[in-house]
């Protein structure tokens, strides 16, 4: 059961179409709206997401440009959801942590690395670490208004964990 009772309605009594496909989007498909760890759950989108796309025929270029849409997308979203849900930062939105693995996964995206359950797991365990400690600045770029806020500081901690992930495969490569 989704809780959409936190979403306040149109003065008319009715939410636009935008609004609902910024909820549905900004939930990431509702995931958003289990009512513990929806950041953790909605991060699992994004491995997913990345591992999906890998499986189709589009060249990495293709893929980076699918990638940077959708981090580019993420504002928009991210700030009508919030604005529909009437929180600042609603732990329900969790769009950002998506788009997020398109920089912990770029390796992968760009062809440089395989995507393994290893890199996956190992990826996805870096950015909830980086996303809920928020080293600096992670903490300060949530700060910033509406979207921007709600993207960046979850992009950062992507960078983050992808550099981190990039120099762990690194070594592992090197020791095999």
């Amino acid at each position: 059961m989704t809780e959409t009772s936190d979403v306040p309605q149109s003065p008319a009594g009715r939410r636009s179409g935008l609004d609902l496909l910024a909820i549905a989007l900004g939930t990431g498909l509702g995931v958003g709206f289990i009512p513990f760890a929806p950041g953790t759950f909605g991060s699992l989108w994004g491995p997913l997401l990345i591992w999906a796309m890998l499986k189709t025929t589009l060249p990495p270029v293709a893929l980076l440009a699918f990638g940077a849409v959708f981090i580019a997308l993420g504002v928009p979203i991210c700030s009508r959801a919030a604005k529909a849900i009437g929180k600042k930062d609603p732990g329900s939105v969790v769009y950002d942590e998506i788009a997020a693995f398109w920089l912990v996964l770029l390796p992968q995206v760009l062809g440089l690395r395989q995507l393994t359950w290893t890199s996956a797991v190992l990826g996805f365990a870096l950015f909830r670490l980086f996303d809920i400690k928020k080293p600096w600045p992670v903490g300060r770029l949530e700060k910033l208004p509406d979207g921007t806020g709600i993207m960046a500081d979850d992009l950062a901690a992507g960078v983050y964990a992808g550099g981190l992930l990039a120099v762990a495969e690194t070594i592992i490569a090197r020791m095999s």
